[in-house]
């Protein structure tokens, strides 16, 4: 998965953009060569040569690839799970973890505790993603499934390709989306790397939105994608004018949060060797009971919650 970091050029002057990012991200000169060679790092939105000398308050954007110096390490790292047997594993991933590695993030991740905890992981060709079949994004919390073996992982693929598995999220909003379903495909920034948006050009993306409970400016909302587009919740919520409470890269940045308020809280799917009816609830994080009105709903649970059908 790419990885973007962005930066501002402070009192840094006449160094080569290749020397400054091998020296700034501890990664050998030939690999931001390679990179700049391939038009993933910009200066203030725009391509560069590897010999260009940026200039004191400009921009610097990479889009990080992944390299065999990523490896996949066994890591003790407790997991709150939900379920599991011998084919697959539901975990509740907190905030702040990443879901396997890439530059950046090369340890501390998910895949990381998942091959501690299974000791034997089958399924996919990517050395790094072992038994992964989705990912929740760093800051968001929630139902995270992998599986254990080679057929779970392929049919559980196939799950999710087919949009047979049912999510259900929770965010807490800035404003009042209302009931709603947002039709738009996404695609990634054309000037900000690190960010997707509603694009003509995207993939098509399906969210179905439903207001829970207002209190003050802000909505509790439920949120189910019908698609599984990277950032599709935040980019649709943005889209809306009704970003995620605590989204820093979407326009709701919050100071007293250190995470944004977006959560996987259900999952619904087939086991993939039983057919069984399997169905996952996250319980719901400490920051979303942040008004008597959103207390209410969250305390009632399911009773409340009558989400829009696809």
């Amino acid at each position: 998965m790419d990885s973007t970091e962005t930066f501002t050029i402070l009192n840094e002057e006449n160094t080569r953009l290749d020397r400054l990012l091998a020296e700034r991200f501890s990664k050998s000169r030939s690999y931001f060569q390679h990179l700049i060679a391939q038009n993933c790092v910009l200066v203030n939105g725009s391509p560069v040569k590897k010999r260009v000398i940026p200039n004191n308050g400009d921009e610097i954007e990479v889009l990080f690839q992944l390299t065999p110096e990523l490896d996949l390490l066994p890591e003790n790292i407790p997991l709150d799970i939900l379920y599991e047997d011998e084919h697959l594993i539901a975990i509740n991933k907190p905030s702040g973890m990443v879901t396997h590695p890439a530059p950046g993030h090369p340890t501390k991740t998910f895949a990381n505790a998942l091959v501690y905890h299974c000791k034997l992981i089958e399924g996919g060709t990517d050395p790094l993603r072992p038994g992964i079949v989705h990912r929740l994004d760093k800051e968001t919390s929630g139902v995270l499934i992998a599986a254990k073996t080679s057929q779970a992982h392929a049919r559980l693929i196939e799950q999710f390709s087919n949009r047979q598995v049912e999510k259900t999220y929770l965010a807490i909003t800035t404003s009042n989306p209302g009931t709603c379903t947002v039709d738009h495909s996404i695609g990634r920034h054309p000037i900000h790397r690190k960010q997707m948006a509603c694009s003509p050009d995207g993939r098509n993306a399906l969210t179905h939105f439903q207001s829970l409970a207002q209190d003050g400016p802000y909505t509790l909302v439920l949120a189910k994608p019908h698609t599984g587009r990277t950032h599709q919740i935040r980019v649709h919520l943005k889209s809306l004018n009704c970003p995620v409470v605590g989204d820093n890269l979407y326009g709701a940045p919050k100071k007293n949060l250190n995470r944004h308020l977006l959560h996987a809280w259900e999952l619904k799917l087939k086991h993939p060797i039983t057919a069984q009816d399997l169905h996952f609830q996250a319980p719901v994080p400490k920051e979303f009971f942040c008004g008597q009105k959103f207390t209410r709903v969250l305390q009632s649970g399911a009773r409340s919650i009558n989400p829009s059908k696809d």
